[in-house]
């Protein structure tokens, strides 16, 4: 059978933790370059006013006085050349980031003193005090930012964590329904989100199929026993022929119908739990050769004299064993082998071997798989199945290295 898979949601949790480390890093550096240039930006705007009030002051005062303002200048070389010559007599500012060693960046405030041709009254606003804070700010804000994310990281795990466990249930449950569990469910699911409508859905469809395996079969469990009282008339009608070629080939036919019947409704019990195993202790080397001795088909058995005893239901291990060897020499070649070693029982041919598809998916009724396996209605081995699962063994399928399926039973313990 497909072994279960299970998801990685340890994976998944680090990668949604890591996107939201991610996300915090961009938010935190959008967030520092957004302060620093708005902290800057007001720096220079608050500089800019002071040298247009400044200027205001110092004109006031040169005009009634005809001195000069501490801090004021008329045309001094370090001007701006976009305040040397103005175009007007109002007052005007301009940022200048040069540095002399002295002052640091500064904001320049200047106006004509009188008309064309008049100097330039100027005073310079020193920034670089102002300026020099931003580097704390930005040390500041790059720790604040450390510490938002060394909080937001493991937020983002435990929040991942609890995804993920949700999603895994919803895998398990789904994994269990593959199986063929129909009665596995999520259950309650908390939320309204996403995952609570996939657990929804998974709920939903366990539901529908479960409805639909039913009424299969259901169906097949009354076309099987309405078909058992005519069968039996064809089987007595059979008796009734001459003998002869015709009389032989009818009573094979209807042989194989009878027991295509038959094989329907042990399915059919199989399947609604109307089995139950009736244990005794017996000898498995026994039991093992009087099951290939019932097939009447030509199949060594090795180990059997020195296998011990188990606790089973012989009936039913007959069963497994007799269609295993059935469907060997149907489905594949001789010689067909039989081994008995401690627990388990090993049926072994030479032909074709098991289809990928029936190893990977298991035995599907009426499906024989790959056609050189040869005809059949593919119950068999639905049968030593569902027996082995009722008595708690486990039925294994694979093919040899050098040719041949192999059919691997191991008994509980």
């Amino acid at each position: 059978m497909r072994p279960s898979r299970r998801p990685r949601w340890t994976a998944l949790r680090w990668k949604i933790a890591a996107l939201a480390a991610a996300t915090a890093c961009l938010v935190a550096v959008a967030v520092g370059v957004l302060v620093h240039l708005w902290t800057a930006q007001d720096i220079r705007s608050r500089g800019q006013a002071r040298a247009f009030n400044t200027v205001y002051s110092a004109m006031d005062v040169y005009r009634r006085t005809g001195t000069l303002a501490d801090g004021a200048e008329l045309d001094p070389p370090e001007l701006p050349l976009t305040l040397r010559h103005p175009a007007d007599g109002n007052r005007h500012t301009a940022y200048d980031g040069r540095s002399d060693g002295v002052l640091g960046p500064s904001v320049w405030g200047a106006q004509r003193t009188g008309g064309p041709g008049s100097p330039v009254l100027a005073v310079r606003i020193n920034l670089g005090p102002e300026l020099s804070g931003l580097p704390r700010l930005d040390a500041a804000m790059t720790v604040a930012s450390l510490l938002a994310l060394a909080a937001a990281v493991p937020v983002a795990v435990y929040g991942a964590g609890l995804l993920a466990r949700r999603l895994g249930e919803v895998s398990r449950t789904a994994d269990r329904i593959n199986r063929g569990d129909l009665d596995a469910r999520t259950g309650p699911t908390k939320g309204r989100d996403e995952v609570a409508d996939i657990a929804a859905t998974v709920d939903l469809m366990a539901d529908s199929l479960g409805r639909r395996l039913r009424t299969e079969r259901q169906f097949t469990a009354d076309v099987a026993h309405e078909l058992r009282t005519p069968v039996g008339g064809l089987l007595a009608a059979a008796d009734l022929l001459p003998p002869g070629e015709t009389e032989d080939l009818i009573r094979a036919r209807v042989r194989d119908l009878r027991a295509l019947v038959e094989d329907l409704l042990e399915i059919s019990r199989l399947d609604a739990g109307a089995e139950q195993p009736v244990r005794a202790r017996v000898p498995l080397g026994a039991v093992v050769a009087e099951a290939v001795a019932r097939t009447g088909l030509p199949t060594e058995v090795t180990g059997a004299d020195a296998a011990g005893a188990v606790e089973t239901d012989p009936r039913r291990l007959e069963r497994i064993v007799g269609n295993l060897v059935v469907n060997a020499h149907r489905h594949g070649a001789a010689p067909v082998e039989v081994t008995v070693a401690g627990r388990t029982v090993v049926v072994r041919d030479h032909g074709p071997g098991f289809p990928e598809e029936l190893l990977r998916d298991g035995p599907r009724r009426f499906h024989t798989g790959a056609a050189e396996r040869g005809t059949g209605h593919g119950l068999g081995l639905t049968i030593a199945f569902g027996q082995a699962g009722l008595l708690g063994a486990e039925l294994l399928l694979a093919n040899a290295g050098d040719g041949g399926a192999v059919a691997t039973l191991r008994l509980p313990d």
